[in-house]
């Protein structure tokens, strides 16, 4: 049993939330989450409704899962005071993919739990060595709603097939790569940033 407010760094953020909270009375538990479609960054909106959460009183323990692939700054600032001083029977749990994402003073202030597993890399669906523009299309069309880290997976995965089959790339295309997985880490539109790197592999 969790006893204390708790980060967990896992691999999936929705399987393990089911996991966690199989193992906890179903009537203790709050989920606090980004309801929009296919957004998976835990926002202000999200951390104001927490706090909300946490004040609202009760005389047995209730759990908060607040979920996010990616912790926004500014909702983590507005969580300190309630994780410093969390009122009676309230524990936290954060359940996110990244540590490298969660700010120093947020860490300070829970118990830390590394449940990620080394994820084993597959072939990217797509003929990189025959890539043409349907195909770019067709794939940008099926994944437009691509999060930040769905996308730094298939970059990867990306450089994984190209490797494991030995496929030529200039020095500009694999340059274009290492600027892909940067451009996400800097918060760019991952579905803009997946397009250029395809259009960029385009076999004319």
């Amino acid at each position: 049993m969790i006893q204390k407010s708790t980060l967990f760094i896992v691999n999936d953020v929705e399987a393990s939330l089911q996991q966690i909270s199989s193992t906890l009375p179903t009537h203790s538990i709050r989920v606090i989450r980004n309801e929009d479609e296919g957004k998976t960054e835990f926002l202000l909106d999200q951390a104001k409704k927490a706090i909300k959460e946490a004040y609202i009183a009760t005389s047995s323990t209730k759990y908060i899962f607040l979920c996010g692939n990616s912790f926004r700054t500014e909702a983590q600032n507005s969580l300190l005071k309630v994780l410093e001083e969390p009122p009676r029977n309230i524990i936290f749990i954060i359940l996110t993919i990244s540590k490298n994402s969660i700010l120093p003073t947020i860490l300070s202030r829970v118990q830390l739990r590394y449940q990620k597993t080394k994820k084993e890399l597959t072939e990217c669906s797509l003929d990189l060595a025959r890539l043409e523009l349907k195909d770019v299309y067709n794939f940008l069309k099926e994944n437009q709603r691509i999060g930040k880290n769905e996308a730094k997976e298939l970059v990867e995965s990306m450089l994984y097939t190209i490797n494991r089959r030995k496929i030529k790339l200039s020095s500009k295309e694999l340059e274009s790569f290492s600027k892909s997985m940067k451009l996400l880490e800097l918060n760019s539109r991952p579905i803009n940033v997946i397009s250029s790197l395809l259009l960029n592999l385009l076999k004319y």
